[in-house]
């Protein structure tokens, strides 16, 4: 048996710098302009990992950073291995994620799904479609769909999957997990966790047939859920709870259904290799790129030996699939997805939360909640991508020039069909650019309108200064209204 290898100190400076320029979201423009792409932060993070794996034989290394001292594994069959070691031996402390600029975050706990409380693909298929005919109904004039639009209708159909048909409406209950989740690690958590479990308690008390709740009761009458380990964080008091299992399983859909999503909607839009050959190749793609959970430390508070490897107490293991992402690894992963398709399910094609971590969980093992999430995301790319492949509007993405990072309130996609909502203009028409004129023009009237309320405010009255501002609103307001009536013109011209 031996101890981890130790990072020479100019690894450790070359390592430390790949991290940090995840910081500085410029710092890749001047490379990928002169195509020096071993100098922007993906080409500086895979020269390091390439050169740690031929120096240590691909085993896992001690790396001193400016955000702590962590033992690395440096492959995700490594990642796996060790993690799954660690939890057999219930060696590892609550989780916490970790942020591009160091800043340590609580996670939510990862209960278990008992084998039966993943809903078959059958059942979701129906009422997942129903939610999203109505995302798609929403879309603008120019069949854009919008953030603020897709947001709250993909959250909506996550609550319906998830708790049931009378959840959907229910958007205290997304509110009260997204306070819950981000109080996790804190004091506050388990009074927030409280308040969870009784909102969800009645989605359990009379379970929708079909949806994730129904599966939980279902395996509850069959065995008691399986209790969550003491090292994914949940109290005690919240062990094997159906609430904090379902809890668990409408953050990880939740996640997936409206980051997920619509980052593999962008990458099938722009032909990215991989995601224009289908739903799952696109999320796998999605997944791959910009995991939801980029670097997770899982502490080790006991000693453990794994593969001939002793890990002692008080070391962090730090597995960072997005700062360490290997493209040969990322490419076979989306590849096997796509050809193992999703027809039989969620449990069809690998990384769908069995064979490892899952990036969007901070579990060290498989998540049978993930296998369900990422079903959902298939199933949401596949509604939206089965009549005519989208249009992407914003970002700019190429084909060859996969971006590092895509936050998902910068993409907009244009949906020619969906559902059973009239077909869409072909872009780049006359008439395209008049129905983006029109949807332009109504935004100009409601931004006159919102000026015109606050000039209305009483807060203006009373000194010169005040009125001196409330007149620049007014006119502001009214050159808004003035544009609008401009645009709707040009728009008709376009039209006719």
């Amino acid at each position: 048996m031996t101890t981890p290898a130790t990072a020479w100190p100019l690894e450790n400076a070359v390592f430390s710098a790949a991290m940090l320029a995840h910081r500085l979201p410029w710092a890749d423009a001047p490379a990928r302009a002169l195509g020096l792409d071993s100098l922007t932060r993906e080409g500086a993070a895979r020269k390091v990992l390439a050169h740690l794996r031929r120096s240590r034989s691909g085993r896992p290394v001690r790396l001193r950073t400016p955000f702590g001292s962590f033992l690395v594994p440096l492959g995700a069959a490594d990642t796996a291995g060790l993690l799954a070691g660690a939890a057999a031996s219930d060696a590892l402390a609550a989780p916490v994620r970790l942020d591009a600029a160091g800043r340590r975050y609580g996670l939510y706990p990862h209960v278990p799904l008992p084998p039966d409380g993943v809903p078959p693909a059958a059942a979701l298929r129906a009422p997942l479609a129903e939610e999203l005919e109505k995302v798609a109904a929403a879309r603008r004039d120019d069949h854009a769909l919008p953030w603020e639009v897709w947001r709250p209708g993909l959250l909506r159909a996550a609550r319906r999957v998830v708790a049931g048909g009378a959840a959907a409406d229910d958007t205290l209950l997304t509110e009260v997990l997204l306070r819950t989740a981000g109080a996790a690690g804190s004091r506050a958590y388990d009074g927030r966790s409280a308040a969870l479990n009784r909102r969800l308690a009645p989605y359990l008390a009379d379970p929708d047939p079909g949806s994730a709740a129904a599966g939980l009761v279902r395996g509850r009458a069959a065995g008691p859920v399986v209790p969550a380990a003491r090292t994914q964080g949940v109290p005690p008091s919240g062990e094997g709870r159906p609430e904090e299992a379902l809890a668990h399983t409408l953050a990880v859909v939740s996640e997936a259904a409206v980051t997920t999503a619509l980052q593999a909607l962008a990458l099938a839009a722009a032909g990215v290799p991989g995601a224009a050959d289908g739903p799952a190749g696109a999320v796998a793609l999605a997944l791959g790129h910009f995991p939801p959970l980029e670097a997770v430390v899982h502490p080790v508070r006991t000693r453990f030996v794994w593969d001939g490897l002793v890990v002692d107490e008080g070391t962090e293991i730090l597995a960072a699939p997005g700062w360490l992402r290997d493209p040969a690894d990322a490419t076979a992963h989306a590849d096997a997805t796509a050809h193992a398709g999703s027809g039989a399910g969620p449990d069809a094609a690998p990384g769908h939360g069995h064979d490892g971590p899952s990036p969007l969980c901070g579990s060290p093992t498989g998540c049978s909640a993930t296998a369900l999430a990422v079903h959902v995301a298939e199933e949401v790319v596949r509604f939206f991508t089965e009549a005519a492949r989208p249009a992407l509007l914003s970002p700019a993405l190429t084909p060859d020039r996969m971006p590092f990072t895509l936050a998902p309130h910068t993409v907009l996609v244009a949906l020619p069909t969906a559902g059973t909502v009239p077909r869409a203009v072909r872009a780049g028409t006359p008439a395209s650019c008049a129905a983006s004129a029109r949807a332009g023009a109504d935004r100009l009237d409601r931004h006159a309108r919102s000026l015109a309320a606050c000039a209305a405010q009483a807060g203006w009255d009373g000194e010169e200064t005040g009125e001196r501002f409330r007149m620049r609103l007014l006119e502001h307001a009214e050159r808004c209204t003035r544009a609008a009536s401009d645009v709707r013109a040009a728009a008709r011209r376009l039209a006719d």
